[in-house]
């Protein structure tokens, strides 16, 4: 059992959907981005995302680019990202951190220490974009071995011969991309989502949780209606980037989440 399976148990046993909240890491710098992921918890996220800074994000749209680009610019690196997972497990043991990002950084490290560190530093689990089943022995095997979740994405396109392969490993929960395209591209419509959770639930035990395109509270209470819990992350980096207070920041976040759990 990681932290992910812990909460989502917690979740429904409380009849409640999650709500998972995605920053980058080093965005606007370290010092802020820090803040706004140790405030997290206390505004109702249940799982946070953090995104790992990369110079080719080919699924973000805009705002996340602009993000990590920014992270860069103010010399994000592997060991400062990761030394922002230690930072936060200093005062908060209990909610799960998902790196999420491109496998380019990673294999520059090595597999082997990369896992290491990252769990060393408290990261739960990882959702990798570009590294498709056929590659799972690359990360995604290693890591399960390594006591991480390796938690694949789920798309419009994933057809029925297609979802067993994009199941076969993966743990901790499935991420269903609501829209075809890149990330703040469209909004996410329930009724369109409704039906592809059903497909994906009736072929795994393990909870769906949507993203991509939900930026409003009444969106993600509409999203988490039809699914396990929703994923915002574009609204969120976007008011960071806006450079609004951090306070601010949390209470967008903490209205988000409200959402979510009303849902």
């Amino acid at each position: 059992m990681t932290r992910i399976d812990d909460t989502f148990a917690r979740l429904k046993s409380e009849g409640k959907k999650a709500f998972v909240a995605y920053i980058m890491a080093g965005d606007p710098d370290e010092a802020v981005s820090l803040e706004v992921m140790k405030g997290l918890p206390e505004a109702g996220v249940d799982i946070i995302e953090l995104g790992l800074p990369f110079t080719d994000p080919m699924a973000d749209g805009p705002t996340i680019q602009l993000a990590g680009q920014r992270a860069l610019d103010h010399g994000m690196t592997m060991d400062r990202v990761l030394g922002m997972a230690r930072s936060f497990r200093a005062s908060n043991s209990t909610t799960p951190i998902v790196l999420m990002g491109y496998y380019n950084p990673i294999y520059s490290r090595g597999v082997d220490r990369f896992l290491t560190e990252a769990k060393e530093a408290g990261i739960d689990g990882l959702i990798i974009v570009d590294l498709p089943p056929e590659e799972d022995s690359e990360l995604c095997i290693p890591a399960q071995a390594a006591g991480l979740n390796f938690i694949r994405l789920a798309t419009p396109t994933t057809d029925g011969k297609r979802l067993p392969k994009v199941l076969q490993n993966t743990s901790g929960f499935v991420y269903y991309v609501s829209i075809t395209g890149i990330t703040g591209a469209a909004a996410a419509k329930p009724a369109d989502v409704a039906p592809e959770v059903a497909r994906i639930k009736a072929a795994t035990d393990l909870p769906v949780i949507v993203g991509f395109g939900i930026n409003t509270p009444e969106a993600a209470q509409g999203i988490a209606s039809v699914a396990d819990g929703c994923v915002v992350g574009s609204a969120i980096v976007k008011a960071i980037g806006e450079g609004q207070p951090v306070a601010e920041v949390l209470a967008k976040v903490k209205a988000l989440a409200a959402g979510a759990h009303a849902a």
